[in-house]
């Protein structure tokens, strides 16, 4: 066993101690001191003890915990102290934040889920509720009368194509993030499929009194991309444009650029535009720019969050730009065909 020092004078110290109660005893016995004395003696001896153990062993440590300290820091590193602030100390700080952002990604998480199982309700439930209240209509005798029978049964078969879109609106984005959706490249003329795009939503632009035109650099233009996912695209912007158009006479222009290895496709309206505020929001799911008007005109409210899906799909991202009450331009890229 190594000799301590440190070990020693303090046993020496407290050995030292017993031994001045040891003598006092004796000293009370052999000169047949009284009781009171005696008590004297004793409280004195403790006395003793107390200061001899509280300066001397004190001192002890004092000083020979110091010289110990010394040795043991001249024998380690010189970066010792600072490795232990910058791996320990800072190490348990990174851990205690580690933690605490966990829990916060937790808590977004959860209000993520509440807020999105609240969406996929409050959108299931206005086609429902419309559905539930024709047929209780009908039920009530309605269907007696031919045409309220065949004006409610066309508004429950609007009802019910738009669940089926929200459905598959749904399943269509939880495939795109769990990579189950193969893109099908080929290779085909964007102009084309605008304009095949125009004459599909040609009766929805007229409803609004809208104007849709094709601005492009080259009478075809073609890109490398999966056709049917980008005629989606097309339909869900230009779609989107149509809807929140609010002027006498609403522009809708579509523009390709053929660039060196790129085609740009913008999509541009002078409609109402989007505030600042809810432009980082668009893309998400069911998020409206006004959501009472979107909902009672119809729809998902997961179009442009298809849009996005898709595009990041193709490896390509969309910019949108806005000025609220002046319009909006869409934007994206595609792989020069």
């Amino acid at each position: 066993m190594k000799f301590n020092r440190l070990s020693f004078f303090a046993a020496l110290f407290m050995t030292l101690a017993i031994t001045v109660i040891v003598i006092a005893f004796d000293y009370s016995k052999t000169f047949d001191v009284d009781k009171v004395n005696a008590d004297l003696l004793f409280i004195i001896s403790i006395l003793l003890i107390f200061l001899i153990n509280y300066f001397g062993v004190g001192f002890l440590f004092r000083t020979y915990g110091r010289r110990q300290i010394k040795k043991i820091a001249v024998d380690l590193p010189k970066d010792f102290f600072e490795d232990s602030e910058n791996v320990g100390f800072k190490e348990l700080s990174e851990k205690l934040t580690q933690n605490v952002s966990e829990i916060d990604m937790i808590k977004e998480m959860e209000a993520y889920r509440k807020e999105y199982i609240g969406n996929v309700s409050h959108e299931l439930k206005t086609p429902l509720f419309s559905i539930q209240g024709y047929i209780e209509t009908l039920r009530d005798g309605g269907v007696e009368n031919l045409n309220i029978r065949d004006k409610y049964l066309e508004r429950i078969g609007i009802s019910v194509e738009r669940l089926i879109n929200i459905v598959n609106d749904l399943d269509m984005i939880n495939r795109f993030e769990s990579g189950e959706i193969k893109l099908n490249i080929s290779k085909f003329d964007i102009n084309l499929l605008v304009k095949e795009t125009f004459d599909m939503l040609d009766l929805e632009a007229q409803s609004r009194n809208a104007i849709l035109s094709l601005n492009t650099s080259a009478p075809q233009v073609f890109v490398n991309a999966d056709k049917q996912k980008i005629s989606q695209v097309l339909i869900n912007l230009i779609s989107n444009a149509i809807h929140y158009a609010n002027r006498q006479q609403a522009q809708i222009i579509v523009k390709t650029t053929v660039l060196k290895n790129k085609v740009l496709i913008e999509v541009s309206d002078n409609g109402m535009g989007i505030k600042p505020e809810a432009l980082p929001r668009i893309f998400e799911r069911f998020f409206r720019v006004e959501s009472s008007r979107s909902r009672r005109e119809g729809g998902s409210g997961l179009g442009l969050a298809i849009v996005k899906h898709i595009l990041e799909a193709h490896n390509e991202n969309i910019s949108v730009e806005s000025v609220y009450l002046e319009g909006t331009n869409f934007s994206f890229m595609l792989e020069k065909g």
